[in-house]
């Protein structure tokens, strides 16, 4: 058996289809990569080692069956720890639940299960989801695996441990959460797709919320196929979530979206970025841009009607109110073991009030409807992801600086977007660009990544780990 740590979900599917491979085959081949490299990647909080061998050999034996079987059957799959798995430990990223058994199974691990996916574990969070460089000094911050024996750079977050998995070849998909960009970070940093999907679209029942009116569960996958595979059987209804009600039911279907040719994107110009942009990243952007436009597509700067640093602010209050209110009853304790930078900004929305947080809420119903009305010209906006590739983590000062000049807004739009990779630095650091649709527009977004990754190759690029 040839080396599968790079492969797609898609390829896996393929080969076992043909019977190149087992589930046991794909499932042992990722933990032993898991128990050699993880001890320096640290992308995993728990390992389920006996539990997916033993899901794989089941695989295995249905398979023979010769019965249909869903499209994800006996492929593994990486959930980040915020996920509750009824009887397993699960801490949010935490040192003060590092014995947090759950008492409930998330929606999310049932959807996966009755796919018949293979859960390899749980990777690590940054504390309670809350910090966009996916640095956690108490449990660990993961290793980006594009500077592998250089410096440790950061991995992006919150989700770090989904990004550095599928990068490092540990899992060839992961499950994130996004609040701010905690999907879409992890996933440019380290060159990979990631998927943030409309506010409903998947039950948030059973994972940890940060803010619950901005939250939402998305993938890290290595291609937009891979992408849309894995959010289909995730996506639909569950009662369960408050969130769903009253939103629309939406199926993931490639097919079920117009081709490139012909759509009419819309790019942010450089006097409405709130970051600089680093010559990499701008030339990757404008490089995204052509590649588009040689698809078909209707390629135009226009001017935004958002102020991106001003949602950033605004999202950053609703972050703050809402995660107050979920861990109120323990942040101040000093006595529990929470990392000084995480406990800071939860504290942060205990000065909200509610006079600022009505007005924000206001100001963010204003803000939909006009971004909706502007987008009826559009089928896709088009901003970098980051304005930068992934820095040494000793050189962040989570005080001064923040990756989500780009992705905080459209948390705060309750729309979707996709970042893609679009290119490398000159050291040969990911980048990545994002696209972002109108609400329940997934398959748009699948569709126009899928046919940009169909002419460009940064998305098949792996790092040089050993």
């Amino acid at each position: 058996m040839n080396d599968i740590s790079f492969c797609t979900l898609t390829e896996l599917r393929r080969r076992l289809g043909r019977g190149e491979l087992t589930s046991v085959d794909i499932t042992r081949s990722y933990l032993e990569r898991i128990r050699r490299l993880d001890p320096r990647a640290h992308a995993y909080a728990a390992v389920y080692e006996e539990s997916a061998m033993l899901q794989a050999e089941a695989a295995d034996l249905q398979r023979k069956s010769r019965l249909p079987l869903p499209p994800l059957h006996g492929l593994p799959v990486a959930v980040k720890d915020l996920c509750e798995i009824n009887g397993q430990i699960t801490t949010y990223g935490s040192a003060a639940f590092r014995g947090h058994r759950s008492t409930v199974t998330s929606a999310v691990i049932e959807r996966l299960s009755a796919a018949g996916m293979i859960l390899l574990g749980k990777t690590h969070t940054a504390e309670f989801a809350y910090s966009g460089w996916g640095i956690n000094p108490l449990m660990g911050t993961p290793r980006n695996p594009w500077d592998w024996t250089g410096e440790h750079r950061v991995p992006g977050g919150s989700s770090n441990g989904s990004g550095v998995a599928v990068a490092a070849g540990l899992a060839p998909a992961a499950i994130g959460t996004d609040t701010g960009g905690s999907v879409r970070i992890p996933a440019a940093f380290n060159g990979l797709t990631g998927l943030k999907t409309t506010y409903g679209l998947i039950s948030a029942y059973g994972t940890l919320p940060l803010s619950a009116s901005l939250d939402s569960v998305g993938v890290l996958t290595r291609s937009a196929e891979d992408a849309a595979m894995l959010t289909q059987p995730l996506a639909g209804f569950d009662a369960r979530d408050s969130g769903m009600h009253d939103r629309p039911q939406y199926a993931i279907d490639l097919d079920d979206a117009p081709p490139v040719r012909g759509l009419r994107i819309a790019v942010i110009g450089p006097t409405q970025y709130s970051w600089p942009l680093t010559d990499d990243v701008q030339r990757a952007t404008d490089q995204t841009m052509r590649v588009l436009a040689s698809l078909g597509a209707t390629v135009e700067h226009a001017e935004v009607p958002i102020d991106f640093a001003e949602l950033a602010r605004n999202t950053g209050t609703l972050i703050a109110a809402e995660a107050y209110r979920h861990h109120r009853a323990y942040i101040e304790d000093n006595e529990r073991p929470i990392g000084d930078a995480c406990r800071e900004r939860v504290l942060k929305g205990k000065a909200v009030s509610a006079e600022a947080l009505l007005a924000t809420l206001e100001h963010r119903r204003r803000t939909i409807a006009a971004f909706n009305h502007w987008m009826r010209a559009y089928d896709l906006l088009l901003t970098p992801t980051l304005p930068f590739v992934a820095p040494p983590l000793a050189e962040v000062d989570e005080t001064l600086t923040s990756p989500m000049a780009f992705t905080r807004a459209v948390n705060y739009l309750s729309t979707c977007a996709i970042t893609m990779p679009s290119g490398f630095s000159e050291d040969g650091l990911p980048i990545g660009a994002q696209l972002v649709a109108k609400p329940w527009q997934e398959n748009l977004l699948l569709r126009t990544a899928h046919e940009f990754q169909q002419v460009t190759d940064w998305h098949m690029r792996a790092p040089q780990i050993s």
